[in-house]
């Protein structure tokens, strides 16, 4: 029998510099953060936040993101693992609110593209991992 799954818990990226990772998705995305290790946190704590790995975890509506720093390695969406994370907006008017942000921190991206079902805007984070925004029609 399956596994009655009925959304994704999180997704966690590996990134190589945390600090410009951080910058980039703060900026681009805003997401509030849930889960990261205070500059002053005893050992106790330390001990309790240690599944950050020295990343970061946002809020993203009812799921998770996270930021995982490791050695560099240059991620390409055509071997085994991950293709592309795509967000999702509420309307064709928040993609072009996206190309307006992207534009004013100078990420290049591919504008608003119609797949039929709706509208993407692809761009890639500081280690050339793919990224969307998408809007249903």
């Amino acid at each position: 029998m399956p596994i009655p799954t009925t959304a994704y818990a999180h997704v966690r990226l590996t990134v190589t510099d945390i600090d410009r990772s951080r910058r980039f998705y703060d900026d681009v995305l805003g997401l509030p953060v849930a889960f990261e290790l205070p500059a002053d946190a005893d050992e106790a704590t330390r001990q309790q936040l240690d599944f950050l790995f020295g990343g970061v975890i946002y809020h993203l509506g009812d799921s998770l993101l996270g930021l995982r720093p490791v050695s560099a390695d240059e991620f390409s969406e055509n071997r085994t693992g991950l293709d592309h994370v795509s967000f999702a907006v509420g309307s064709h008017v928040d993609l072009v609110d996206a190309v307006a942000t992207l534009d004013g921190l100078g990420v290049g991206h591919g504008g608003i593209k119609d797949i039929g079902a709706g509208y993407i805007l692809e761009f890639r984070d500081p280690d050339n991992i793919a990224l969307e925004i998408f809007a249903a029609k």
